[in-house]
């Protein structure tokens, strides 16, 4: 059963899943925040079979909005954790594989962040109730999970893309041919990891025996990433290869921004797993899917 309240998702997603496999996907359009309609939906689950496990992907993806509006990561990515887990206790579901993030871990500078580190200082909204979020699940594994693999993500790039740097950058030169306008100085450097590595990542762990009963684990890839620099270039050399870049200035793209961060990952590569691509092969090919989703000529650029 999937549930998803379509806010950036699209139902048709399903399609190529629910022809390999006809008759195993179901979908319900449920907004995750709205514990009545939640708990509808787990017993409608619930009437179809036994619910073994819960991933929960549900959550506010637009940072800055959530700079904007508090409420926004307080209701989708705090309270769809709550009625989840309220949910799964009822149901007597044990198992739940949480998507968190980087931003939980706050601006450490230098210093490589590795899940042992702390305190845990976010400095945006989102991060904030991710960190809840996992303090949450920490809670109810005391009182009835008996698994919880807290993923905490970097970037994610890939296609299908709602969001994001590359698809921003991409739309910008949609609506100016000629230019490129950055926030920030194109400094910001961060680790990419390209979707189809981040579902390997999860299923592997997800695998893994006789893990402790809340793992947090950072997925990523192997290198100190890229920077939004190397990213505009790489845009504008797809789809506008004549357009002018134009930067702002300071390292900060907005309020919650972290510009930099180092991703240690040796939890994921001792749990025996390794990306297919390092942070800049990511960035490439998703921005070549991306176009290609945007209209741009597949593999080609528009001068």
């Amino acid at each position: 059963m999937v549930l998803d309240n379509l806010c950036r998702g699209r139902a048709e997603y399903l399609d190529p899943v629910r022809e390999t496999s006809p008759g195993r996907i179901h979908f319900s359009n449920v907004d995750l925040s709205d514990r009545d309609a939640t708990t509808a939906a787990f017993a409608a689950a619930a009437q179809i079979g036994v619910i073994d496990e819960v991933w929960h992907l549900a959550a506010n993806s637009d940072i800055p909005a959530g700079v904007m509006d508090a409420g926004v990561d307080l209701r989708d990515t705090f309270m769809t954790t709550f009625s989840l887990l309220e949910c799964m206790k009822a149901h007597r579901v044990g198992v739940l594989h949480f998507a968190s993030s980087s931003a939980i871990y706050g601006d450490l500078g230098n210093v490589p962040l590795h899940e042992a580190i702390g305190p845990l200082l976010p400095i945006s909204n989102y991060g904030a109730m991710k960190l809840a979020s996992e303090a949450l699940i920490a809670a109810a594994a005391e009182s009835f999970l008996k698994q919880a693999n807290l993923f905490r993500f970097p970037n994610v790039v890939g296609a299908p893309a709602t969001h994001g740097v590359i698809l921003d950058f991409i739309n910008k030169l949609k609506v100016d041919a000629d230019h490129l306008d950055v926030l920030g100085d194109g400094t910001q450097q961060k680790a990419y990891l390209h979707v189809s590595d981040l579902v390997d990542a999860m299923m592997h762990i997800r695998r893994a025996a006789q893990l402790p009963k809340i793992f947090p684990i950072n997925i990523g890839p192997v290198d100190d990433g890229v920077t939004v620099r190397f990213i505009a270039h790489a845009v504008t050399a797809r789809v506008r290869p004549k357009a002018d870049i134009r930067f702002g200035i300071g390292n900060k793209g907005w309020i919650g921004d972290v510009p930099k961060f180092y991703y240690s990952v040796e939890r994921l590569r001792q749990a025996g797993w390794t990306p297919s691509r390092n942070s800049a092969d990511a960035v490439c090919h998703a921005i070549d899917q991306i176009a290609t989703q945007e209209g741009f000529a597949a593999g080609g650029s528009h001068g």
